[in-house]
């Protein structure tokens, strides 16, 4: 078996996970990528991780949008592949960076946002992950699915999709 390998926007060559994906890619609609943004109230000086980050657009919008820096992470060399290069063709490579790994095993310790559009029982999956990694003060947003029984501490609707926000540490 071949190891695959893909070139990240900072340059950096990863091997990819020998795993099929869990979630299928569904892109989020702009308009909700940008309401997750504005709950997560994102700034200048955040991490990003958007986890599943697919074709990148919202590590892409915040870099763009809010000046944060940004890592995706997605199992599929392809999207890695495919978040690469709109990052380089949104000039915004020198603020996000892609890589390819799984996203239950990888290290998101820096971030101070992170992002989620993936399934009931992967996110319920990865519910523990995320308390025991993040600092307290990271905002968790997710698109469409909640952490299970981790209760939000808010939830809004934009064009009829719900999207969830915690706090780690928070009530």
């Amino acid at each position: 078996m071949f190891a695959l390998l893909t070139v990240v926007a900072s340059g950096a060559a990863q091997q990819a996970p020998s795993r099929s994906p869990d979630v299928v890619f569904v892109p989020t609609p702009s308009a909700v990528v940008d309401a997750m943004l504005k709950l997560a109230k994102v700034t200048s000086n955040d991490v990003v991780y958007d986890l599943g980050s697919g074709d990148g657009r919202i590590v892409i919008a915040a870099a763009k949008s809010y000046g944060a820096r940004g890592v995706g992470i997605d199992i599929d060399p392809e999207r890695t592949r495919e978040a690469t290069a709109n990052a380089l063709a949104s000039g915004v490579a020198d603020k996000a960076t892609f890589r390819t790994e799984d996203v239950l095993t990888a290290d998101i310790s820096p971030a101070t946002v992170v992002m989620l559009y993936l399934s009931p029982s992967f996110n319920s999956r990865l519910a523990p992950k995320l308390m025991k990694d993040l600092k307290p003060g990271t905002r968790i947003v997710s698109h469409a699915f909640d952490l299970g029984s981790w209760k939000p501490q808010q939830r809004v609707v934009v064009s009829d999709r719900p999207i969830f926000l915690w706090t780690v540490g928070g009530r």
